[in-house]
């Protein structure tokens, strides 16, 4: 029995297991549990389907090799055309395995919480954010995932200095989770009379969602704050204590929010940011031990790493982890990223199976 065919027995006891416990009553009675088997087994689905039909193959051939050891020319001619059909399908079928048993991002079914900054250039800076922001809510919208605005600080000159924002939807991290880093655009801004090109850049840094079952914050740890709200917004702006500060004392993490309309909803969403923030400074950690788990990356993942280039004059887009140019930049920034996206999955696959294969 080879590693791949344990591996795929393993896969198949614990997806008969799970149907077993989403059948009991108590899991039935659980959403959250509920909810977190179901993902497990929808998972498990493509790699035990193919570990059955793997399994009816490899009896087939079995049956065949039987066949060709007898003395009977008859027989050996239909076991030859036997073997002839089944072996490259369960070459073919392998290689396929091969793909499905790459490890997961174990977050890649999460939802994320992005944040976009302006960065060099100023106003010009900030109003690329808002572009960046536009094109993030357009893609989005094309795969029916919903945005909720958390926190904006808007730019007089337009955009953004920053905005933070949760997107929803089927495996979100999964199509997102290469935005963070410092996106460049080079374009002749608004307030350029010359016509000349300016660079101006934005950050951003896209966290997977941590629901309160993936990571447990202590309340201890945290130091909770009312002020009032400052900056332009609705009427409640400074007339209550509405705005809420939350610091993780361990890692020192703070979060600021006063975009709610109520304290309440602002300490919800201060905890939501808190829960993410933390929950990505410990995997970033756990990364880091592990050492090994960080050569499967695509870049760094940090919000200091120059990832991409949108050339305005040359209607271009540059990804530089991938060297992936696409002159299509008017589709991109209407938020046409699968090519993009769909570039950075093959090449995080193409790495992990060189990791998996050592």
């Amino acid at each position: 029995m080879d590693a791949v065919r344990e591996k795929l027995i393993g896969m198949d006891q614990r997806y008969q297991t799970i149907t077993n416990d989403l059948m009991d009553e108590k899991v039935f009675s659980n959403p959250a549990l509920l909810t977190k088997l179901s993902k497990e087994q929808a998972s498990l689905t493509q790699a035990v389907e193919a570990w059955h039909k793997l399994k009816a193959l490899d009896e087939r051939i079995e049956q065949a090799n039987e066949m060709m050891k007898e003395s009977d020319v008859e027989l050996k001619e239909i076991a030859k055309m036997e073997l002839e059909e089944c072996l490259p399908v369960q070459e073919e079928l392998l290689e396929h395995i091969q793909h499905l048993l790459i490890p997961k991002d174990p977050d890649d079914d999460h939802d994320v919480i992005m944040e976009i900054r302006g960065g060099a250039g100023g106003d010009e800076g900030n109003i690329f954010a808002g572009d960046l922001y536009r094109m993030y809510t357009r893609y989005a919208e094309s795969k029916g995932w919903k945005v909720q605005v958390m926190e904006t600080s808007i730019s007089e000159a337009g955009g953004f200095s920053q905005v933070i924002f949760s997107i929803k939807g089927n495996e979100v991290y999964r199509d997102l989770k290469w935005e963070s880093g410092v996106h460049r655009v080079q374009r002749v801004p608004k307030t350029e009379s010359q016509g000349r090109v300016h660079t101006s850049t934005a950050t951003v840094l896209c966290q997977p969602e941590a629901e309160e079952a993936d990571i447990e914050i202590d309340p201890a740890d945290l130091t909770i704050e009312t002020h009032r709200a400052s900056g332009a917004g609705g009427q409640h702006i400074n007339k209550t204590d509405s705005a809420v500060r939350i610091v993780h004392v361990p890692t020192g993490i703070t979060v600021n929010c006063q975009e709610g309309r109520s304290q309440i909803e602002n300490r919800e969403t201060a905890m939501r940011l808190i829960r993410a923030r933390v929950y990505e400074e410990i995997k970033r950690q756990r990364d880091e031990e592990a050492g090994a788990a960080r050569r499967a990356k695509i870049g760094t993942g940090d919000r200091s790493e120059k990832i991409r280039t949108y050339n305005y004059p040359q209607n271009r887009v540059t990804d530089h982890r991938i060297g992936l140019t696409i002159t299509q930049l008017d589709r991109i920034m209407e938020g046409k990223l699968d090519g993009i996206i769909a570039g950075l999955q093959a090449e995080e696959e193409k790495k992990k199976l060189e990791e998996s294969q050592g």
